[in-house]
């Protein structure tokens, strides 16, 4: 703490004997689970929601209040001072703010770190809540009496701005700068009296269009969907849409939400990844225009703090977003929709990990207002809530148009080998559909150009130094990497233990990309994967490249799942359905199952017939059944089955407390005195480890987990109640990186 912050806090202790000052809690971004408390001695005191800044130790942090402290129940003398007030109206409203505080209680996270995600990154540090005033530029009459050819000569850049102004009056300042031009040459050019400057007002909100010819008839199973959703009324209400791909689950969510937007009410589509799915944003802002809002972590800090403010002042009537947005302001709410609910991208991976689909629905609870999860893969938890009624289970078995449905098939790669990914099978269906002027798509999920280097003679495969994992081939690029941790360096083909030259053994995307092009040299081959879409709007370029026939064949990873609609894909190849087969997680198959049906759904849209064939080397596999017949359904029941009698969930409910740290020794040790310190306390909760995770070494960090497992909830969360003040008390919890994960989805 500086000098000066010192002699504030002094001389406010001093104050504070004979005033009356006030005692709030406030949301601290520290590793502490409640608020901390402070005294104030502003009239009026901040609002409950509001930023206040304080102290902790000798740092400056910005916080959120969280309530007003009754009188007499703190020693006043013994607080520290709140510094400054940020906001004289709330910034989180109280229904929002009770969410968070329940959140922390369920996520065993500190509250300081959840209310903090809440808001944008510009408030966290103390941008002001309230939007900037907008301006227009406008010339004046000396402006327009200006000759643009002379200024042109020496200023060509002020010659441009008044040629701007020229062909309209009013200008909008952002549209300017959007051009290139900045504020100070503007307030130049008012300087010599050829602009001036005014506020420019919020132009009114554009109503979203219904029933214009432009919105597609809807089909019987469409109509009777949305005429479910409407009977159950405005309350809350949590529906399951069950729609094959291609069936019109988006045009049902539209239809939601102009009528929500018709009422003067506010809609939150959550979507999996929004950079991935350009079409589905395309497809909104034509039909709701400036009322819709974007927030993901693509855009700038500058555009989210818009979008938020948007959202809380009620202008934007339709909130898209990922997982975060979640958490949008709604002073206005009337639906929530969540796309492709299944999708693992819901889940936060680190720090605050929360569920943003579970997190919907309670929000929806809490806000009395209906809930949409949508996908064509329900995850087996919703499915097991449509199944004990706690959802109403909606269906669109047919796809729209009259293609049908694809056929599937399976491709034994017993009988038919594969050559660089691909089995004689596939090749000549490849050749039909490139005869027919038709669109491919080959699902790999392996990208790189081969998985492994390999020395026949050592019988080695060259491994990352820092993680239990092969290093991948990039031979396009002459490189070795690591996928886990990023490590690389360059290729080279020779044993470093024995001289022998190496291979490259197994396929990836890069890999397929070079054997099509050496197969049909005619034809225009695509990649979408990490790598290829790594630069800023190469993904929007493959995209428009596939829509507009550019491209004949398109290879990629999962980016190929998620929900790209070109109706002229008739065949789409996935190349190594293995993957996940057998895996160790008791979801595997469940995701093998999603990846595989969500990429499939690629072909055949519209009027075009579509084709599946899926290489394995285990084509008895039942899974694969259940792929052929096209039924989800019977899977789901399946699995569900399965689960109940392993008894995992939704029959169960898992918390995961994971450690790391660089040597493996402190990571047991402290987790071994967890599992003693949980089996003590004799929970109904059963105790499992420790135990490595998957990929125990990872980033040069050694990884393992203890798994705390129960029948019931709450004997769940008591027992990591009990668990938590004494493990941070523990000299192990300081030599490792620690986290509670409750409802994981990877174990």
């Amino acid at each position: 703490m500086t000098a000066s912050l010192e002699n504030q806090a002094a001389e406010f202790q001093s104050q504070i004997m004979t005033s009356d000052a006030s005692v709030v809690c406030v949301a601290v971004p520290v590793r502490v689970d409640a608020g901390l408390q402070y005294l104030c001695d502003r009239s009026p005191p901040p609002p409950v929601g509001g930023r206040v800044v304080v102290t902790v130790g000798r740092k400056q942090h910005i916080g959120v209040v969280l309530e007003h402290v009754p009188e007499g129940a703190v020693t006043a003398a013994k607080l520290k001072p709140v510094l400054e007030i940020l906001d004289e109206t709330p910034v989180i409203d109280a229904p929002l703010l009770a969410m968070l505080s329940w959140c922390a209680t369920y996520y065993h996270h500190p509250i300081g770190d959840v209310v903090v995600a809440a808001l944008p990154a510009l408030l966290r540090r103390g941008r002001p809540a309230q939007p900037d005033l907008e301006y227009a530029w406008t010339l004046t009459a000396a402006g327009r009496a200006i000759d643009l050819t002379a200024l042109a000569r020496r200023a060509s850049r002020q010659a441009r701005i008044i040629e701007a102004l020229t062909d309209e009056p009013h200008v909008a300042e952002t549209a300017l700068r959007a051009r290139g031009h900045t504020r100070a040459e503007l307030v130049k050019l008012a300087e010599r009296g050829w602009l001036e400057r005014h506020e420019l007002a919020p132009g009114p909100p554009v109503p979203p269009r219904h029933g214009g010819s432009n919105e597609p008839t809807l089909s019987p199973d469409q109509a009777e969907a949305l005429a479910a959703l409407d009977a159950a009324g405005p309350g809350f209400g949590a529906s399951l849409l069950h729609g094959v791909t291609g069936s019109g689950k988006t045009e049902v969510y539209m239809r939601l939400i102009g009528e929500r937007l018709r009422r003067g009410r506010q809609a939150l589509l959550l979507v999996p990844e929004i950079s991935l799915t350009p079409q589905l944003v395309a497809r909104l802002r034509e039909r709701f225009g400036r009322q819709l809002a974007v927030m993901h972590s693509a855009l700038t800090d500058a555009e989210r703090l818009r979008a938020w403010q948007a959202c809380r002042s009620g202008d934007a009537g339709l909130i898209v977003g990922t997982r975060s947005a979640v958490f949008a302001p709604l002073p206005h709410p009337g639906l929530i929709v969540v796309d492709e609910e299944h999708d693992a991208s819901f889940k936060q991976g680190d720090g605050f990990r929360y569920s943003a689909r579970d997190l919907a629905v309670y929000r929806a609870q809490q806000l009395d207002i209906p809930i949409v999860l949508g996908s064509a893969t329900p995850s087996l938890e919703s499915y097991y809530n449509a199944s004990r009624r706690r959802y109403r289970l909606l269906q669109l078995p047919r796809r729209i148009g009259s293609a049908g449905t694809p056929r599937v098939r399976v491709i034994d790669l017993g009988r038919h080998a594969a050559h660089d990914g691909l089995s004689t099978p596939m090749v000549e269906a490849i050749t039909g559909h490139l005869a027919a002027g038709q669109q491919i798509m080959l699902f790999l999920n392996r990208r790189g150009f081969a998985p492994a280097l390999f020395c026949m003679e050592c019988c080695r495969a060259e491994e990352c130094n820092r993680c239990d994992a092969r290093m991948t081939v990039h031979a396009t690029r002459g490189k070795l990497r690591c996928h886990h941790c990023g490590a690389g360096h360059a290729l080279a083909w020779g044993c470093p233990h024995c001289g022998a030259e190496r291979i490259a053994v197994g396929a990836g995307t890069q890999r397929v990309g070079e054997a099509l092009r050496a197969l049909f040299p005619a034809a225009r081959i695509g990649r979408l994967d990490r790598d290829a879409t790594s630069r800023r709007g190469s993904l929007e370029a493959v995209l428009a490249d596939v829509a507009a026939g550019s491209i004949d064949v398109l290879v990629g990873t999962q980016m190929l799942a998620k929900g790209h609609d070109f109706p002229n894909v008739t065949l789409v190849g996935v190349l190594n359905a293995d993957q996940g087969l057998f895996g160790t997680d008791f979801r595997s198959n469940e995701r093998l199952a999603q990846t595989i049906v969500q990429v499939s759904g690629r072909a055949g849209r519209a009027d075009r017939p579509g084709e599946v064939l899926i290489q394995s080397h285990y084509p008895g596999h039942p899974l694969f059944g259940y792929l052929k017949e096209q039924d989800y359904s019977a899977f789901a029941a399946e699995a569900l089955a399965e689960r109940e009698a392993a008894r995992w969930p939704p029959f169960s409910h898992l918390v995961v407390i994971r450690a790391e740290a660089t040597e493996r020794q402190p990571v047991f040790a402290f987790l071994d005195r967890i599992a003693d310190a949980a089996r003590a306390q004799r929970s109904e909760a059963a105790v499992h480890g420790p135990a490595p995770a998957a990929m125990e070494r990872r980033g040069g960090r050694h990884r393992a987990q203890v798994l705390l497992q129960s029948p019931r909830r709450g004997p769940l969360h008591s027992l990591v109640d009990a668990l938590k003040p004494d493990i941070r008390s523990w000299p192990e919890s300081r030599r490792v990186r620690w986290s509670i994960d409750v409802d994981p989805l990877e174990l």
